[in-house]
């Protein structure tokens, strides 16, 4: 099987967060991962430091390729910054649209207000 994977730190998430699936929505220092598998890339933060991984809404993404994977990480970190709090796109073709992260007390997913 095909792989490949990318993890950025110190990704300080913008003003409107990341939704995750797990509920709510993250936001402060987080650290981005991508994993490529083949045909398909999931992407999941972090709060950098923590253990704990959210899945970002909108993951898995259909990727065909290696190139096209370590693309939408790439614009993946820079919708993080940019705190879009938008979903993560089904295509490498569509405008990137990823969620951020909010930091929480307690290290755990909130709600914006």
């Amino acid at each position: 099987m095909t792989w490949a994977s990318w993890t950025t730190a110190g990704v300080y998430a913008g003003k409107g967060g990341v939704r995750i699936e797990e509920g709510g929505t993250v936001r402060g220092d987080l650290t981005v991962h991508t994993t490529w598998t083949g045909d398909h890339a999931d992407v999941t933060v972090q709060y950098s430091g923590a253990s704990e991984w959210f899945t970002l809404i909108g993951s898995p993404v259909s990727c065909g390729s290696e190139q096209e994977s370590r693309a939408l990480h790439q614009a993946v970190v820079g919708a993080v910054r940019a705190g879009d709090d938008l979903p993560v796109p089904h295509s490498t073709d569509t405008p990137l649209r990823a969620s951020t992260v909010s930091r929480s007390q307690g290290r755990r997913p909130r709600d914006l207000p």
